[in-house]
């Protein structure tokens, strides 16, 4: 049952039927606090063409639903707005339907598969708060669309080559006196991580000493032997040298390692890892293809490049005129090889807002080439995450590591439980369990709930809050319905909806945001935004919490109105648990 939908089709009727006129675009509002009503109707648009003053035209159509809608149970005219009040009888309609449906929260089959690409680390080094919502985000854009009824592939395109790459390698060449993961204690992505800010540490040295010789920042930054050996390596690397094929590979090894270590922390997964090694090369038959059909335009010293200044860029540079792959060339190859893997309709690219010109470019390169896949592509840019401390540097090891973070999260939840005694009674790897699965709702909460392209600055301290717009405030708020469906259940109380009480204004605003459920999912999965979702369950667990203090289920001395707010309050703790989800969040059954 969909009330607004009931609500608008008799607006439709009430103009037809009163005035004569047809109507099929009715717009409802949801009713301002201050006034009574559930949705308001603005009759505005209509006073001229009707010569009725704003008062006339909303009471008779008010006068008509009541009459004749079978939900309106009463209305009230304030200047152009018609605000309109729902029956009881409508809202117990609407929440049978939801207690009755098995499906709902997820959306109907769409027979479409989407990509959503997200984490793309770099094996230099480990990942980091940014990283943190870069997967937090993706992962959750692809739970809204799995829920929207496509068929979800969520890749990782994992940057493995590449001078940054070879800066690491050498650095442990030099420095690392064989040292490993099992002998130093230290996790394979912290340890490789280790020697890229080694490698920067005695690069600038040899720059300063440069400089003191006579040259230039630039030319001493250029002419610097670690970065000439370290460009060495990357030729040798690219040429296959044995020796260091072995190197490069068993240090991925123990960033992979690190990496799925991290993964199962942050609690996301993927269906594809692509890795750059196998896939940097792919675009140079895309170049080739350019060139014939013009395209790409080849300048005097072989390189070639695209003009996009009709559209409002510049010449983009596609291939070096040594013939070696630019970024954007290995980008036309991969999105080429995803589509070939899975032709899907729509692939989204989660990456930091500082590649939107990247991406617009790619686009459009693609477009000009006709790809079938061109119109599907979509970047998905996302704001930065910042401290009070200030921008990070991963070259100067100032990053905050995501593993740290994570922990910090988990003994700062340790602490506020302890102190509010939220795990009396439980048993140690309980309560530990408990203090991850706040920690991480805690953590992606916040990063969820703000824009997608909003920069951001992150709080650890107010994110873990159990009052307020926090993750944590909605855990709680399940485990309080769990603990009410426990009782219910040891009293041997059903939850049944066949009579109901007289409801409460509370209950009816419950009843309200469950029916919105749909429609928000809906929106979040054209919008790419999990950030809707985050505030839908926040409101709704605030108005569940505001029935809580209210209504005493187990003081109720009519049985079939325990009953019903026992089938009410499973319903609410069902959808939170669905919503939580989508975010990557898990919803205790017990603090």
């Amino acid at each position: 049952m969909n009330i607004e939908k009931t609500i608008q089709s008799h607006i439709a009727a009430a103009l037809k039927a009163e005035f004569d006129v047809e109507e099929n675009n009715i717009v409802l509002q949801s009713t301002k606090k201050e006034f009574e009503g559930t949705y308001t109707f603005v009759v505005f648009p209509y006073i001229k063409a009707l010569r009725k003053s704003p008062v006339e035209l909303g009471n008779a159509i008010g006068n008509y639903l009541v009459a004749n809608s079978g939900v309106v149970s009463a209305f009230n005219v304030v200047q152009g707005f018609l605000n309109i009040s729902i029956a009881d009888s409508a809202w117990v309609d609407l929440f049978t339907s939801i207690f009755r449906d098995k499906t709902f929260g997820q959306l109907p089959d769409k027979n479409e598969t989407v990509m959503v690409e997200y984490s793309s680390p770099n094996t230099n080094k480990p990942l980091h708060l940014g990283h943190l919502r870069n997967n937090f985000l993706g992962f959750s854009v692809a739970q809204i669309l799995s829920a929207n009824g496509y068929k979800v592939v969520k890749a990782n395109l994992v940057n493995d080559r590449g001078i940054h790459i070879c800066k690491s390698m050498l650095a442990y060449q030099k420095f690392g006196n064989g040292e490993t993961p099992e002998s130093s204690g230290i996790k394979g992505d912290h340890l490789v991580g280790k020697y890229y800010v080694e490698f920067d540490k005695h690069y600038k040295v040899e720059i300063e000493a440069l400089k003191e010789k006579g040259l230039s920042e630039d030319d001493a930054k250029k002419q610097a032997p670690l970065l000439l050996e370290a460009q060495e390596m990357l030729l040798k690397w690219e040429n296959g040298d044995a020796e260091t094929i072995a190197l490069w590979e068993k240090m991925n090894e123990w960033v992979f390692a690190g990496f799925g270590l991290t993964y199962e922390k942050m609690g996301v997964s993927f269906d594809k890892i692509y890795r750059e090694s196998n896939t940097y090369l792919l675009g140079k038959k895309f170049v080739e293809e350019g060139l014939k059909s013009g395209v790409f335009f080849q300048k005097e010293d072989s390189s070639v490049w695209i003009d996009l200044t009709e559209e409002g860029l510049d010449q983009k540079l596609v291939l070096r005129k040594d013939g070696t792959s630019v970024y954007i060339t290995q980008d036309m190859g991969t999105a080429e090889l995803k589509y070939n893997d899975f032709k899907m309709s729509k692939s989204v690219y989660v990456v930091g807002n500082e590649q939107d010109y990247h991406f617009e470019v790619l686009f459009k390169i693609i477009k000009k080439l006709g790809r079938p896949y061109a119109d599907g592509l979509f970047h998905l840019s996302y704001g930065m995450v910042d401290l009070p401390s200030g921008k990070m540097k991963s070259r100067e090891g100032t990053v905050v590591d995501a593993d740290d973070l994570m922990r910090e999260m988990t003994d700062t939840a340790r602490e506020r439980t302890l102190e509010l005694g939220k795990t009396e009674g439980f048993a140690k790897a309980e309560a530990d369990e408990l203090y991850d699965t706040l920690a991480m709702g805690a953590l992606k909460y916040f990063l969820l709930k703000v824009d997608p392209k909003k920069r951001m600055l992150f709080n650890p301290e107010e994110s873990i809050d159990f009052q307020g717009h926090t993750g944590p405030f909605i855990q709680y708020t399940h485990a309080r319905i769990c603990s009410i469906l426990r009782k219910a259940h040891e009293q041997g109380i059903v939850g049944k909806t066949t009579d109901y009480p007289a409801l409460q204004e509370s209950e009816r605003e419950v009843i309200y945001l469950l029916g919105q459920y749909p429609q928000i999912l809906a929106d979040a999965g054209r919008e790419l935004s999990p950030a809707l979702i985050s505030f839908y369950v926040y409101d709704l667990a605030k108005a569940y919490n505001r029935f809580y203090n209210e209504i005493n289920i187990f003081n109720e001395t009519d049985k079939n109105a325990q009953q019903f707010r026992i089938a009410f309050s499973g319903v609410v703790g069902e959808t939170i648990q669905k919503a939580m989800s989508l975010l990557g969040i898990k919803v205790p059954s017990r603090m």
